[in-house]
């Protein structure tokens, strides 16, 4: 990814009366990233990304785009972005393709049968295109969104929980589909979510956010490279296990057992040395399963109130 900022944001604040939606955030998102903006419930990411998308305005601090001042070049920098912002609402008794050619008419955006048919298929819709958007579910009206979002090709693609209503196999095409925005058209895209885990296989950088504030900011790999990882091994007889666990090295290491799955807390180099341990003792190990996933460290983050 390149050093060029798309997205900065400079101490953020927006007050809704007596509640401080967001505050003082900063945050900088570089040309290529698939940036994940996370929090809990509440923390100030839709209020975020409405300053972002210039529906509403900051109470305080900066936000520049593509290196220009959002605040006195909206039109032109809207005119580059692509977004999702909550739910998408469309015309229910119009078709898909007709929904798409208005709002893209609205915009003054290329509405050629060529370009409205290339978004349907990219987002699963092409077959569906003649259909009353009123038959479509929460899902497909999902997808018929992330089509209008990307209608104009926008170089940075903001979208606020685009799965939403997806069902696993849905949630996988969205997740191709930035995988491909990104890889193939070189797009810059901020995904909202709390569906953790998706951020986690799409995204190469991240900010996790709570009560408006920045908990933490970085690449992905590099948040998720913990040294006290929890790691479940399954053997075939636990309080066997237990019983040479006790007499050796790795006593202080089990911090529970429950029936033949037992708990440590190890580094990552430790675990093999460990399974070889159980191994040589005889102990049958069935599976070893580490626990580092970005919901993982997304809720011992948020859970210390940080």
């Amino acid at each position: 990814m390149g050093n060029e900022k798309v997205i900065e944001i400079e101490n953020l604040s927006k007050q809704f009366r007596e509640v401080k939606a967001v505050n003082n955030l900063c945050l900088n998102v570089y040309k290529g990233d698939v940036f994940g903006f996370l929090g809990p419930n509440g923390a100030g990411k839709s209020t975020t990304i409405r300053m972002l998308v210039s529906l509403i305005n900051p109470t305080e601090g900066k936000i520049r785009i593509f290196g220009k001042d959002l605040k006195s070049n909206r039109i032109d920098i809207l005119k580059h972005v692509g977004a999702i912002v909550e739910k998408p609402d469309f015309y229910g008794y119009l078709s898909a393709y007709k929904n798409i050619e208005i709002l893209g008419k609205l915009s003054q955006t290329d509405v050629s049968y060529k370009r409205i048919m290339e978004v349907l298929e990219l987002v699963g819709l092409e077959k569906r295109y003649k259909s009353k958007v009123k038959t479509f579910s929460h899902g497909m009206k999902q997808r018929l969104g992330l089509a209008q979002a990307l209608l104009h090709d926008p170089d940075l693609i903001i979208l606020d929980e685009p799965t939403t209503g997806l069902d696993p196999q849905g949630m996988k095409e969205v997740r191709d589909l930035l995988l491909y925005l990104s890889n193939e058209k070189k797009k810059t895209i901020f995904i909202s979510s709390h569906i953790l885990y998706e951020i986690e296989l799409v995204a190469n950088r991240m900010i996790i956010i709570n009560k408006g504030t920045k908990v933490v900011e970085g690449f992905v790999e590099d948040l998720l490279n913990s040294n006290n990882l929890k790691v479940t091994f399954e053997v075939d007889d636990g309080g066997k296990a237990k019983s040479f666990l006790d007499n050796s090295v790795w006593s202080g290491r089990l911090e529970s057992l429950a029936g033949n799955k037992l708990i440590f807390s190890l580094t990552n180099d430790e675990i093999p040395k460990l399974n070889r341990f159980l191994i040589e003792s005889n102990i049958e190990v069935s599976a070893v399963v580490p626990t580092r996933s970005l919901e993982q460290y997304f809720l011992n983050i948020t859970e210390k109130g940080e």
